[in-house]
């Protein structure tokens, strides 16, 4: 008999490029957080997040807290987006230290479905409805002289 398959489990973020290859895909930002994803194509990886907080948001003791409460978080809100090959970070705010666990949650499945929704199709591979105008026409307008 075949054992049931475990959850895939969330993986972390551990190298530099990987945080900077993230902050060039999509962006969702609240005020507790901004979040950045890029979806990687067939690495097999899964999703993995990578946590920032940088020191204007206070004291070490105050970052590390935040990371905490985002560490809690994450399990809750990524195990519907477990399956995807994304890279995802987090960048904390200092809201998050007086933020509901529940709110927090909340924050990160919205930022979740908006940053990893996959690109739209390129340009290319769309039909054109008619041919670009020509002769300096717009398109719509026709002028009967």
């Amino acid at each position: 008999m075949r054992e049931p398959r475990a959850a895939p489990s969330l993986g972390r973020l551990t190298k530099r490029p990987d945080f900077v290859a993230a902050a060039s895909g999509r962006r969702f930002h609240t005020e507790r957080m901004t979040v950045q994803a890029r979806l990687r194509e067939g690495s097999g990886l899964g999703l993995r997040f990578g946590l920032t907080v940088t020191k204007r948001v206070g004291h070490a003791t105050e970052r590390n807290r935040i990371k905490r409460r985002l560490r809690a978080a994450i399990p809750t809100a990524g195990q519907d987006y477990a399956m995807l090959d994304a890279d995802v970070v987090i960048i904390g705010r200092r809201d998050i230290l007086t933020a509901d666990y529940h709110m927090l949650v909340d924050d990160l499945r919205r930022a979740l479905r908006v940053v990893t929704k996959p690109k739209s199709a390129p340009a290319t591979d769309r039909p054109l409805s008619s041919s670009p105008p020509s002769n300096g026409e717009r398109r719509g307008h026709s002028h009967a002289g």
